[in-house]
């Protein structure tokens, strides 16, 4: 039985989706795996512009509100922001908490390359976390 994975940050834009993909990516067999914010907004188009880099593809994820999950029974509930830390509810169960927390990457409204390399900073910390995490189990 697959264990199951919600990722939370603030805005469900960027980090948490990120994460989302790469723990589906690498850990599908293992983990059922679901991402949410605190206060979502939208999926940010460089988010999965860098993704794509990489051949995983977020384009179809959505940003999703942390009370859809209200409830649910998680294995692990993971944060990636101390927002979502502060501001993570309560899961039924035996759910481990884990928080793992990255930089925020710049919103800035004017896309430039250095924007981008910033977001290709964070995916790169978050696919080498997520990545190994989905190879063996949580610590």
């Amino acid at each position: 039985m697959r264990k199951r994975v919600l990722i939370l940050c603030t805005g469900n834009s960027c980090r948490s989706q990120m994460a989302e993909g790469v723990l589906r990516y690498y850990g599908s067999s293992r983990y059922e795996v679901f991402s949410a914010g605190t206060k979502p907004s939208f999926v940010n188009p460089i988010a999965i512009q860098v993704m794509k880099e990489i051949g995983i593809d977020i384009s179809g994820h959505r940003s999703k509100h942390v009370d859809e999950f209200k409830g649910q029974a998680f294995d692990y509930v993971i944060t990636v922001c101390d927002n979502a830390k502060e501001a993570c509810p309560f899961f039924p169960g035996n759910t481990k908490r884990l928080h793992w927390e990255f930089p925020d990457p710049p919103h800035d409204k004017q896309i430039t390359e250095s924007v981008i390399e910033e977001f290709r900073k964070v995916r790169n910390m978050i696919h080498a976390k997520f990545k190994s995490a989905a190879e063996k189990e949580f610590e």
